[in-house]
């Protein structure tokens, strides 16, 4: 199934229901005075965050929503009965906007619910026009028109750490070790074609998909993915053994970061050497003292059970002082 992180909406609040002209019938009087009842408005258009990030995929094929019309008023100056309300899922960490005005929406927090369009009010019935002068009033109003719009709708995720890094750093494979994820693992490039989520002890990590050379402007995945780096509060930049120079690797992905957005390299960083089971310990130590970064520096082998507990203790720490505070 292909991830989905864009996509256009239209929706519609619905229209208020009439006002109608009526007459009250008493015994021996055939017409006693208006009685039209006013319409009932329309429902609205609701949005409410979920934390699914495939969940736009389920708006592929059905991409209008309209609310129920507001019934029409009664005799006996009845009012009609509101038109329905509808509520629309989307993923946590979506951004709304309106093609017409511009205006955007954001859902930044888990289970809110944003009213979106405003349904239309009910028109007025005959009676609402009586008055001293005029006490036969055959005067009413029609419900008003729902808002509606089109939205063109786009998921940046929401996570507290993203692990970024080229292709086959072991992102994947960590996340799924030290989280409840069950992401795609393989031995080429862009085994990862959506974002992961994994819950790492209450902190929510996302696994992003590999960039490459020139992903700021295109290249391999390229900003498809890069835009979900936004909102996550910090950076685990994977490095994995199999590379032999750390500082040339890492200078690739902050470079695309930069060109990509310069608040990017201002998120906090910390440096994730992966696959350490690949290396001697005196050629792995020597290969991160020639990295050039003051970020703090963690290393992993996902087959070492003593590495893996280590790891988790230390990142656990360092997450708990960064995001917590």
């Amino acid at each position: 199934m292909a991830f989905i992180d864009e996509i256009t909406l239209r929706m519609k609040a619905g229209d208020g229901g009439n006002g109608v002209v009526a007459w009250l019938h008493e015994k021996g009087r055939d017409h006693a005075g208006p009685g039209g009842g006013n319409g009932g408005a329309g429902g609205n258009v609701y949005i409410r965050a979920v934390r699914n990030i495939g969940l736009l995929h389920r708006y592929r094929s059905e991409k209008e929503f309209v609310a129920e019309r507001g019934c029409d008023g009664m005799n006996w100056s009845k009012q009609g009965k509101g038109g329905k309300d509808i509520t629309i899922d989307l993923p946590l960490g979506c951004i709304l906007t309106n093609t017409t005005t511009g205006q955007t929406t954001e859902l930044i927090h888990d289970n809110e619910t944003v009213l979106l369009l405003k349904g239309g009010h009910g028109g007025l019935g005959n009676e609402f026009f009586k008055g001293s002068i005029n006490r036969s009033p055959k005067q009413f109003t029609p419900g008003k028109v729902g808002e509606e719009a089109n939205f063109f709708i786009e998921l940046q995720l929401v996570a507290d750490a993203g692990l970024i890094g080229l292709p086959n750093a072991g992102k994947s494979s960590l996340l799924n070790e030290i989280t409840n994820a069950s992401a795609k693992v393989g031995d080429y490039q862009f085994t990862t074609l959506e974002p992961n989520l994994g819950d790492f002890y209450g902190y929510i990590l996302a696994d992003i998909p590999g960039l490459i050379e020139g992903a700021s402007i295109g290249k391999g995945l390229g900003v498809k993915f890069l835009r979900h780096i936004r909102r996550t509060k910090i950076l685990l930049h994977c490095i994995s053994c199999e590379n032999e120079d750390f500082n040339e690797v890492y200078k690739i992905i902050r470079k695309e970061l930069s060109e990509y957005d310069k608040m990017l390299t201002e998120k906090q960083e910390i440096i994730v050497v992966t696959k350490t089971d690949l290396l001697e310990p005196e050629v792995l130590a020597k290969r991160i003292k020639k990295l050039k970064t003051k970020s703090p520096i963690l290393t992993v082998s996902t087959i070492d059970t003593n590495s893996l507990n280590d790891f988790k203790k230390k990142l656990s720490a360092l997450l708990k002082d960064s995001v917590d505070n």
